[in-house]
């Protein structure tokens, strides 16, 4: 009886393993990103990082970081940390950071949100 008590807990155990290893990937325990974020950190990656992480510009005033972004009620800005206030200010620009408007389709726009929304680096 104790053997398949064990054996019951065993697989209890294995199960837990195993979903925990579907949700997250191995590295730190980060969430899966899902294929919009995978897309959204290509171009966040591509476009956003060498400013907002590596200022690789050497920009006199740093632009903020975004990891985490929406995990505040406010951007760096004061503006409210909503997905409408973000896409305005990718397409509009603010202060030394470009428009970049007609540079993203809105597919890519959203995909970028997504990853931004998902606050993972």
């Amino acid at each position: 009886m104790r053997e398949l008590e064990g054996r019951s807990f065993g697989w209890t155990f294995a199960s837990i393993g195993l979903a925990f290893s579907l949700a997250f990937c191995g590295c730190h325990g980060t969430p899966a990103l899902t294929p919009e974020q995978a897309e959204g950190k290509h171009l966040y990656q591509v476009h956003c990082a060498h400013c907002h992480e590596d200022n690789d510009l050497a920009l006199k005033k740093v632009p903020p970081a975004l990891d985490g972004l929406f995990r505040h009620r406010n951007l760096p800005s004061g503006a409210p940390a909503t997905d409408a206030e973000v896409r305005r200010v990718v397409l509009a620009g603010k202060g030394t950071m470009p428009s970049f408007s007609g540079r993203f389709s809105e597919g890519q726009l959203s995909a970028l949100v997504a990853y931004l929304r998902a606050g993972v680096r």
